[in-house]
């Protein structure tokens, strides 16, 4: 494990209130944060909503609710606070204007009046001429008189950072060192000719004046890290910051066909988990795990553990590939890690309504935490727990065809309830064993192991071929209701 920085380590997230979060954003969130608690450093949780054409109150209000949901808790920004408030960039603007006028002031930055026209004509020049196709730096130099013919024209500007016109090397925290040539990196917009700042250079303003010491983001983010290095440069000769902040680049998320976990993807939204009853520890297990190991033999770990083991210098740089299957998997053991209360009360959500196919006065408390259980080690996800339990709380089990089928199609079911229902009839129904013998008995009497004896008693009661332990789930259901059912089935079979 690398050593914990010297300086208190200060990371941020810092997403764009725009649609549901994913979980790629999720995992970016969640390795900031790990780190953070590893190193004893601090979180800042900051807003970009600086596009009021995209940004959205419902979002930020998604965002804030699903950090707290996962329990990433941050440091400084909304509802918290901190000495570098505010944290929505959109309460920011006049700090932006006046970082950018002493860009201007400086050199570090110049008024373009580069129509799109121009700009594009230029680039295609540049391309078909095997050029860089950046741009060109037409109005790096341009003299006072020159600006005043622009602006007589009626053209508008827009303000760009001058790059260095020399290569920018750093190291990154998870793919070494890189360099990057200055014919790479031409000069690039940070103020629109409405006077609207950019991300370009709001991010880097933010960073600085938060003090933040690592950036941990997507790799997405990688070809612009130059660009924000220089930047950062020249807000430290400007006396805004300090020090440069270290990058580290986060391999992809990918998702069907190894192609990059978009928005667009069904199983990208973090909703769709919440809404299917992943426990929170659980889906930060797995997202753990895309790009990180915490160690070769072992997967399932809880908070505690992964924020004691968790270094950035451990990530891995190549994509990582999102796979449900696994993600489902380790979300079921966290399931059987709960104790049994806590398992009871994490299900609540699905056993009311919209999720319960039962009325609300139906629904028998002692039965449920009788149940809970069995059914702990039965279920996916907490929504699983639904359809394992209803036949508990139904006047009658639900109609599954294509069950009923499967149980009832062959042989003589009929014969065989019946003689289930007199052995029943005279078991001990506190014994689950009991009524296991009564149906196994039934059975043998019919040329029938208990797996096949077993599949009509239980649609017949639960309307299910698979399920809970079944005689369990008879004696907790009750002798009453256990046999008025079967006398259901055999009056169905019958007609």
């Amino acid at each position: 494990m690398a050593n914990t920085p010297s300086a208190p380590v200060r990371v941020r997230f810092c997403p764009s209130p725009t649609g549901n979060p994913h979980v790629g954003l999720v995992r970016t969130a969640l390795f900031n944060w790990a780190y953070a608690r590893h190193t004893g450093g601090s979180m800042v949780f900051r807003i970009e909503d600086t596009d009021a054409a995209r940004d959205s109150e419902e979002s930020y209000q998604q965002l804030l609710d699903s950090m707290r949901w996962l329990g990433l808790d941050w440091d400084e920004g909304p509802e918290v606070g901190g000495p570098h408030a505010p944290y929505r960039q959109s309460q920011r603007m006049d700090l932006y204007k006046d970082i950018a006028e002493k860009l201007l002031a400086a050199g570090h930055a110049y008024h373009c009046y580069c129509s799109t026209e121009e700009l594009d004509a230029r680039r295609d020049a540049a391309r078909a001429a095997g050029k860089p196709s950046g741009y060109d730096g037409h109005c790096r130099d341009l003299t006072a008189e020159q600006k005043q013919a622009y602006e007589a024209e009626g053209r508008s500007a827009i303000v760009r950072f001058r790059m260095p016109d020399e290569a920018i090397t750093f190291t990154d925290l998870v793919r070494g060192e890189i360099t990057v040539l200055p014919e790479n990196t031409p000069d690039y917009g940070i103020v629109r000719a409405n006077g609207a700042p950019l991300y370009t250079l709001v991010n880097p303003i933010d960073d600085a004046l938060m003090e933040i010491t690592h950036v941990l983001r997507g790799e997405d983010l990688l070809s612009s890290t130059p660009r924000q290095i220089a930047l950062h440069r020249a807000l430290i000769s400007l006396g805004v910051s300090e020090k440069l902040p270290a990058f580290g680049h986060l391999p992809y998320v990918m998702g069907e066909g190894n192609k990059k976990l978009s928005k667009r993807d069904p199983q990208a939204s973090l909703n769709v988990y919440r809404e299917r009853g992943f426990l929170p520890e659980g889906l930060l297990n797995y997202l753990s795990l895309l790009g990180w190991s915490f160690s070769a033999d072992q997967d399932i770990f809880t908070v505690r553990e992964l924020i004691e083991k968790f270094d950035v210098a451990d990530v891995n740089a190549n994509p990582a590939r999102f796979d449900l299957k696994k993600a489902e998997s380790i979300n079921a053991d966290h399931i059987r890690l709960l104790d049994p209360k806590a398992f009871a009360e994490a299900c609540e959500p699905w056993l009311r309504a919209p999720h319960a196919n039962w009325a609300p006065e139906d629904f028998d408390r002692a039965a449920w935490e009788a149940i809970a259980p069995h059914a702990q080690t039965r279920v996916t996800v907490l929504s699983d727990i639904t359809a394992n339990v209803d036949f508990l709380f139904r006047q009658e089990p639900v109609e599954d065809e294509a069950s009923w089928a499967k149980a009832m199609g062959k042989g003589d079911p009929a014969a065989l309830l019946t003689t289930a229902r007199t052995n029943l009839e005279g078991a001990d129904w506190a014994d689950p064993e009991s009524l296991k013998n009564a149906v196994l008995t039934a059975g043998e009497a019919h040329g029938l192991k208990l797996g096949k004896a077993q599949a009509p008693v239980r649609v017949a009661v639960t309307g299910r071929t698979v399920g809970l332990p079944l005689f369990e789930s008879l004696e907790i259901l009750g002798k009453d209701k256990t046999l008025a059912r079967i006398d259901a089935a055999l009056a169905k079979l019958a007609a």
